[in-house]
Parts: structure tokens; C-alpha cells; sequence
């Protein structure tokens, strides 16, 4: 099992997720998202398994002021790859699963 967390420090729900891992003694790898983002490689494996909409946040600041909601689906993707704090948070990976937020329940299926 490989876990990465890709979270926000002011993120709730990231922290509850490593707190989480970190109650069963499993091991994972804290990556942070708005300063290292995810590759183009990562991104489109997260997107294949929870869809884009899964991982824009829209209750952001910079939703609002990138004009995100006005935007066509390709620059979106660009504009989401440019600003990693765009995502919503946090982002959990076990190898080929992603999960977007807090989901223990199928967290507990990983194990």
C-alpha cells in the first residue's frame, strides 16, 4: 500500500485524513498542494478516477477571482494545472484509487 495525501494546511478535512492514517498506523506520504501541486501525470490518473468536477474546489477564492465558472473545459484544466490551489483538498491515492475529501469509508477498503 503507497498512500499519498495531497492536502492543504488549512484544510480540515486534510488534516482529519493524515489524523486518520496516522490512528491505524499506516504509513503515507504528505505532498502539499498549493505549493507542489500534482504532475500532469498524477492529475490525469486523480481525473480518471473521480472526474474534474470532483477536483475543483468552487468555494475558493481563486475559483472567483480566475473566473473559473466562465471558462471552457480545456482551459479549466489548464488554469487548475497552473494554480494548485484550485483543487479541492485533501487528495488521497493508493496507486491506481483516488479519492477527493474526507472518505474513511473507502479508505477502510484500501487496508
Amino acid at each position: 500500500m503507497n498512500i499519498q495525501i495531497f492536502g492543504s494546511s488549512k484544510s480540515f478535512d486534510s488534516k482529519k485524513a493524515e489524523r486518520w492514517f496516522k490512528e491505524r498506523r499506516i504509513k503515507y506520504q504528505y505532498i502539499d498542494l498549493p505549493s507542489k501541486g500534482l504532475s500532469p501525470r498524477e492529475y490525469q490518473s486523480v481525473k480518471q478516477k473521480v472526474g474534474f468536477e470532483a477536483l475543483v474546489d468552487t468555494r475558493c477564492r481563486a475559483y472567483e477571482a480566475l473566473y473559473m465558472a466562465y471558462l471552457g473545459p480545456a482551459a479549466q484544466e489548464e488554469k487548475l494545472l497552473e494554480h494548485p490551489e484550485l483543487f479541492a483538498a485533501p487528495i488521497v491515492r493508493n496507486g491506481r484509487e483516488a479519492t477527493v475529501g474526507y472518505r474513511p469509508e473507502i479508505w477502510q477498503t484500501w487496508t
